[in-house]
């Protein structure tokens, strides 16, 4: 190094010193750079290894890369789905003392991709229509924490898989603003309209690339955010009137905003002079809430359409082998030990990095399903992870960069619910 760089991290982390800051970011040595795909971006981007993880490197002025830090990090304090920020590092010089650009580094999000990068030959409409709609939910998030984006578009976003969607991440926050006192209507419309313009513009480039199915509609897809983002905040912050008689639409309401990923932390209900009419305003909503419940059951960290699966698949677990009065926790860690890490176990270690493991085991439900459709009887688990690991897994390119090191486990007896004996196969069972 050369010159006085000064690096900025919250990560206490001395590998920042040993990559080539004195290059220029397009100069940089094979042995410092990650293969990845990337997005489309005003700058120059590159991945590299740090520390046993990838991180991306983008080559920004001194003011604009300490925005996007401190900016991303206050994101992440408010639960944003948004890369972390690692460090932004500036006075950079190479070794003739003549100045370079600063650099914005943030950690690569494991099993994320680029939208170019999620589909092999031609992109479908309906995987164009996934993509569209997690933007929506992630702009629908941003936007009430009061933070205007100010460039929204697919480029701008990572796509991690979730149970068949996708969930969105927020990569470029240089443009965004965050407002103490929220969003004017018309702040939001902006975003929205710079979104459908933005998302028309990148399929029209795919499609005059021949990157797209003949069937697809870049203008109808592009749409289709404004449509979704619309109904999504509507659910999420209007109120809604009912007669005094039909409170019953209280928890249907609640169990919608549920089914859509949000937990309510504040519900106004008010009734008129008359007391014949009831209104309810939620107040604030937070997403999430089968991510925490599972989180909070099981320990696993999950997309939330992935929490909602596996959720679903405890349930089942709990009413074929629970009693009515048993304990969920105490249901939870029998099926986390007895199901669903029996199968990440049973996935070969060169396979590992084809997905992360809670989409994993969703897709194998999906498959296990289909084999019984097919085969018109009960397909136990084991036969099913052989043939999901042979004819599905192993045919998937890897959507992983960093594999973590395997850990050891420690097994321990288990009181079996509902009956069952250590003896019998839970595999043939579940």
């Amino acid at each position: 190094m050369s010159g006085s760089l000064s690096i900025t991290s919250a990560l206490a982390d001395s590998a920042l010193l040993d990559l080539p800051w004195h290059l220029p970011l397009d100069a940089w040595p094979n042995e410092s750079i990650a293969s990845l795909p990337k997005g489309i971006s005003r700058h120059l981007v590159r991945f590299a290894h740090l520390s046993g993880h990838v991180v991306a490197i983008k080559e920004t002025t001194a003011e604009m890369a300490k925005r996007e830090y401190d900016m991303l990090r206050r994101l992440q304090n408010l639960e944003i789905p948004c890369v972390e920020p690692v460090a932004f590092i500036t006075n950079r010089s190479d070794e003739d003392l003549d100045p370079l650009n600063s650099v914005l580094v943030t950690r690569h999000l494991k099993f994320s991709l680029p939208y170019r990068a999620l589909y092999s030959h031609t992109l479908r409409p309906d995987t164009a229509t996934r993509l569209v709609d997690a933007l929506a939910v992630l702009l629908v998030r941003v936007h009430m924490i009061g933070f205007f984006w100010g460039d929204v578009s697919l480029s701008n976003t990572l796509f991690r898989r979730d149970a068949g969607a996708f969930a969105a991440y927020l990569v470029d926050a240089e443009t965004g603003q965050l407002y103490s006192g929220g969003l004017s209507n018309g702040q939001r419309e902006n975003d929205l309209e710079i979104a459908r313009v933005n998302i028309a513009g990148e399929l029209m480039d795919l499609e005059a690339g021949g990157r797209v199915a003949d069937e697809l509609d870049p203008i109808r897809v592009s749409n289709g955010i404004v449509a979704a983002y619309r109904l999504l905040w509507k659910e999420l912050t209007s109120s809604e009137s009912f007669a005094s008689s039909e409170r019953w639409r209280i928890a249907e309401r609640v169990e919608r905003l549920n089914h859509l990923g949000f937990d309510i932390e504040e519900l106004s209900i008010k009734t008129d002079d008359a007391g014949t009419k009831v209104r309810i305003q939620p107040k604030v909503v937070d997403s999430g809430h089968h991510q925490r419940r599972l989180l909070r059951l099981t320990g696993l960290d999950a997309e939330e359409n992935q929490a909602r699966r596996l959720l679903n698949d405890l349930d089942s677990y709990r009413a074929a082998y629970g009693e009515p009065d048993s304990d969920e926790e105490m249901v939870a860690h029998e099926w986390l030990v007895r199901v669903f890490e029996p199968v990440v176990r049973a996935i070969p270690v060169d396979l590992r990095g084809k997905l992360e493991r809670a989409e994993v085991f969703h897709q194998l439900l999906d498959h296990r399903w289909f084999m019984a459709q097919n085969q018109s009887r009960d397909i136990p688990l084991a036969e099913a992870v052989t043939s999901y690991v042979q004819d599905v897994l192993r045919h998937r390119r890897d959507e992983a960069t960093v594999i973590d090191p395997p850990t050891g486990s420690i097994t321990m007896p288990i009181s079996v619910i509902g009956g069952a004996t250590p003896d019998e196969d839970w595999k043939l069972k579940v």
